[in-house]
């Protein structure tokens, strides 16, 4: 089941022993479009405080509800390493954190939940090139990339209205698009299979696709990816 991230924001998290704020945003790998974090806003709790949480922690994402559960103490989120959503989440503060949770690390050319293939296993320790020379990672911000240009082979076709998670997987399938004047600003549903490279500088996300593949994507019945 595919769900929609703008519709997880601000959702309540709990940890085992109390409320923890809520859900602010979500960090994806934008070279596997899995996410890798959520982003917990603390509030009045920790000062509203931002810290990450591993989908180990949190399982399979169900349908959207008034609490999400994590599987971690108050203690643990209190004493975890904080974030600037300004700045990009660089490799050494992954492993400052999962050195903190004793999550295993990864390696980028490997599937990012090891063998299991999902988050509730923790993956086993992988010994990686870029982990040794703190090479900054690919991640995303689910929030700031909405927004952004989408742009096919042969000109801009809208902007980034949404993006849908498997909640078994946590990896996103699929980014809703919202077309410009040119077709009426209607949405539609492509693959992330489908884009080729997001570029921060730019605000753009390029597709491997032509604008009249959105069209005829948006003549589909219920919004088939194009």
């Amino acid at each position: 089941m595919l769900h929609s991230i703008q519709q997880r924001y601000g959702e309540k998290l709990r940890a085992s022993d109390g409320d923890i704020g809520h859900v602010r945003d979500f960090y994806f790998d934008d070279k596997n479009w899995t996410v890798r974090y959520l982003v917990a806003d603390t509030g009045g709790w920790l000062s509203g405080r931002l810290v990450l949480i591993s989908p180990h922690a949190l399982g399979h994402l169900y349908p959207e509800g008034k609490v999400l559960l994590v599987n971690l103490s108050r203690q643990q989120i209190e004493d975890s390493p904080s974030i600037d959503e300004h700045k990009p989440v660089s490799r050494q503060h992954e492993e400052e954190y999962h050195r903190h949770y004793g999550y295993a690390y990864y390696a980028e050319s490997m599937p990012l939940w090891g063998l299991g293939g999902y988050p509730v296993l923790v993956p086993p320790p992988l010994e990686t090139d870029a982990k040794q020379q703190g090479v900054d990672s690919h991640l995303r911000s689910a929030r700031v990339v909405a927004g952004y240009n989408v742009e096919a082979s042969d000109g801009v076709v809208g902007q980034v209205a949404d993006l849908l998670i498997d909640g078994r997987t946590w990896v996103i399938r699929e980014m809703v698009v919202e077309c410009g004047h040119w077709y009426s600003g209607r949405k539609v549903v492509v693959s992330t299979d489908k884009v080729s490279r997001i570029s921060h500088d730019q605000s753009t996300v390029y597709m491997d696709s032509t604008k009249r593949a959105f069209v005829e994507a948006s003549e589909q019945p219920q919004g088939h990816p194009a």
